[in-house]
């Protein structure tokens, strides 16, 4: 009997609904995608129960004719698409012809088009299975309704998140949609009420609409190209940041997609600005030849592959470094508004404008000038030659091409290749001086710092620390060790049948995780109550520069760091206090007024009971808005943007509010400044209070986390001096 099953299209396409159809916010990107295909310039989105129960979307577009409805709902049946050969030059958001399908399958979904000339017709699908074609009343263009979303996988809508939840992914997919398609109108609707609208009215109306109007004082227009890529958009300027992620949005060729090459060079220019925790605001609409990046490698194609990553990236950060380094450069990337009284370059400091153009994509990034042989100003265009040069090249503007590009990097490679080498020899001759001291930090190619690089590694070195694992054990004793075995063409484990199969699934499945969890936690307290003495067992020894106390017990000495000490006892004093400290709140004289995005207001309204427990007065205002009208009066004083950029900081990770761990810092700071400083001369009975304080605690760590305490035993002393080896 055959064993292999032909799945009919009923399972198929639940199987493929899997892939194309996450949450219901794919729902809604697949849908709008392809009513901006069909030419849509208004289009209509609704929402009910976070897209559980309706996920509606209207538009104006091309509709679709009567004889096509039937093959709309069929897998891989597209308008898009005719040979493989199209998928070299994909213009349009969709094209595999999975999306509808897909969404059939796992909901009750009814298509109402109408086209230019012809009747409006309608069709229905029932988890898959579709009704008659009928005759319907409608304007032009495409209604696609979809009703009970994963209503015949229980699992799946066992796993959607809460309403206010899914409704914050969805706002998050229309946000973006209404950034990357801005001159086409959108209306948002969530339970009935209109949350979303723009009107096609430009990137600033739609950056407004999204952000809000002050947003677009905080940052720079750009329009620039470079080596064949197009780069527009909005960037945030060098004091403008977030406290997450979610505010940074790359359309390519009018596509979303999360690329870490683009990221990381964003995230790379932005570097020397922006501290811990703090993340650049951008919106950056990239264009580049479709035969230069393949959008076929992800399933909901939220990623790309390019052709080249060093030209994307180069490209990239040349103009977003130029815009925020402020050099001459950056006058040509800029946009000048109409409505600016002035340039925001023209607000830097003369000495951050630098008085040369930007150099190249390879001086910028690979470190060589006028010397290095390449030849830069043929890539230089006058306003004759530009008009000429527009009609060959890909945009119709002077540029340096995409193959003019990876021929300049391939005629450095060499230099860069050699520049390696010469490196590694001078590495290799400077060790055969007896007196060298190896380093492991050279300066690369591009004159940053590269740490632990492999041609550093002395062998012996690396032969030594691999065969030593029981020194790793000594100082890690905390930590399980085990030796991995990779066995190959085993002949005994390929005996192994069924049943024994089977019978060590089944041992496995009898491990009794509770008590592996229960033994790590007695192991854990174990280690601690090691770390713990008795404050009788140990005598006052003496004391050292006024910062270390000396105390003796037994065959130990313990070496205490006095500010440490002090500053970890006031540290957790004041976290208890924060803990249990009584509430009196403080009415402002203005609510402060936030305004955040999707993702953000459904963290807050989750965790307003939390917040309010700390002691504010914090009301959701709606369309992204909250007001803050009272504040602890302990915390009066304290900046409210700030304290709520901190809270929001970990917004994708749902973590709980907790007031001492959010202040910690400051708690921190605070007790550094109230503890005995080192060199501070304390009498004999100040020591003796300070160590009955720490309980025998010799394992207590400062709020920055440096040792309190140091052990050393009289056998490590005697080896010091050489009374014993």
């Amino acid at each position: 009997m055959s064993k292999i099953n032909i799945l009919p299209p009923s399972v198929y396409n639940r199987i493929a609904a899997g892939e194309v159809v996450e949450r219901p916010y794919s729902v809604v990107k697949e849908l709008v995608e392809n009513a901006i295909d069909a030419g849509a310039t208004e289009i209509e989105i609704y929402i009910e129960q976070g897209g559980k129960q309706l996920v509606r979307v209207v538009d104006n577009g091309s509709g679709i004719e009567r004889e096509d409805l039937h093959s709309a709902f069929l897998p891989h049946a597209t308008s898009k698409l005719q040979t493989a050969e199209d998928l070299r030059n994909i213009l349009t958001l969709g094209f595999r012809g999975e999306a509808v399908a897909s969404i059939a399958s796992v909901s009750k979904m009814t298509i109402t088009s109408k086209t230019e000339n012809g009747k409006c017709y309608r069709l229905s699908s029932d988890g898959g299975v579709m009704s008659e074609i009928t005759e319907a009343a409608g304007d032009k263009g495409t209604d696609v309704a979809v009703e009970m979303l994963f209503f015949n996988i229980p699992a799946r809508l066992a796993f959607l998140k809460s309403d206010k939840a899914e409704e914050a992914d969805i706002t998050t997919v229309v946000s973006r949609f209404i950034l990357s398609n801005a001159d086409i109108a959108f209306t948002y609707y969530v339970n009935g009420k209109r949350m979303l609208q723009s009107f096609g009215g430009g990137e600033d109306e739609a950056i407004a609409g999204v952000y809000g109007a002050s947003v677009l004082a905080q940052c720079y227009k750009i329009d620039a190209e470079r080596n064949g890529v197009k780069i527009r958009g909005y960037i945030g300027n060098q004091n403008f940041y977030k406290a997450n992620k979610s505010y940074q949005s790359v359309f390519l060729n009018g596509r979303y997609i999360l690329n870490n090459t683009i990221t990381s060079a964003v995230s790379g220019a932005y570097a020397s600005y922006l501290m811990k925790r703090q993340y650049p605001f951008y919106v950056l609409h990239i264009d580049v030849p479709t035969e230069c990046v393949d959008v076929n490698v992800h399933p909901n194609k939220a990623d790309v592959r390019f052709l080249d990553n060093r030209v994307i990236y180069g490209a990239v950060y040349t103009v977003v470094s130029s815009v925020l380094d402020g050099n001459a450069k950056a006058l040509d990337y800029v946009v000048e508004e109409t409505t600016q009284n002035h340039s925001p370059i023209e607000d830097r400091p003369l000495s951050k404008i630098e008085p040369q153009a930007e150099k190249t994509l390879t001086e910028k990034i690979l470190g060589y000038g006028k010397d290095s042989g390449v030849d830069f100003s043929k890539y230089a265009t006058s306003k004759e030659t530009e008009n000429a040069e527009a009609t060959n090249n890909i945009f119709p503007y002077p540029t340096m091409t995409y193959e003019e590009a990876k021929k300049e990097i391939a005629e450095t490679q060499a230099r860069v290749e050699a520049y390696e080498k010469q490196v590694r020899d001078i590495y290799e001759e400077a060790r055969r001086d007896p007196g060298f001291i190896p380093i492991e930090t050279i300066p690369d190619y591009s004159g940053k710092l590269i740490t632990q690089s492999p041609f550093l590694e002395d062998p012996a070195v690396a032969k030594k620390r691999k065969k030593n694992p029981e020194k790793l054990q000594k100082l890690l004793p905390h930590i399980h060790f085990e030796r991995t075995y990779l066995c190959v063409n085993d002949p005994a484990e390929e005996q192994m049948d069924a049943g024994d199969w089977k019978q060590d699934q089944v041992k496995e499945e009898k491990v009794d995780y509770f008590e592996e969890n229960k033994r790590y936690l007695e192991e854990l307290e174990q280690q601690n109550k090691q770390n713990k003495i008795e404050v009788k067992s140990a005598q006052y020894a003496g004391k050292l520069f006024n910062t270390y106390i000396l105390y003796e017990r037994e065959e130990e000495v313990y070496i205490i760091d006095q500010h440490a000490a002090h500053e970890r006892l006031i540290f957790n004093r004041l976290k208890e206090q924060m803990q249990t400290r009584s509430i009196a709140k403080q009415t402002m004289l203005l609510p402060f007024e936030m305004q955040v995005n999707a993702f953000e207001a459904t963290f807050l309204r989750e965790h307003l009971k939390d917040i309010r427990e700390i002691g504010f007065d914090i009301e959701d205002a709606g369309n992204g808005s909250f007001k803050v009208t009272a504040v602890p009066l302990d915390l009066q004083k304290m900046n409210i943007g700030s304290f709520f950029h901190e809270i929001l900081g970990d917004v994708s990770g749902y973590r709980a509010i907790k007031l001492d761990e959010l202040l910690k810092d400051k708690l921190a700071s605070a007790a550094c400044k109230a503890a005995v400083k080192g060199g501070m001369d304390l009498t004999e009975e100040e020591i003796q209070t300070l160590f009955t304080l720490m309980d025998g605690d010799m394992g207590l760590k400062c709020p920055h986390g440096r040792p309190v305490v140091v052990k050393m035993t009289r056998k490590q002393l005697e080896k010091m001096f050489k009374r014993i080896v």
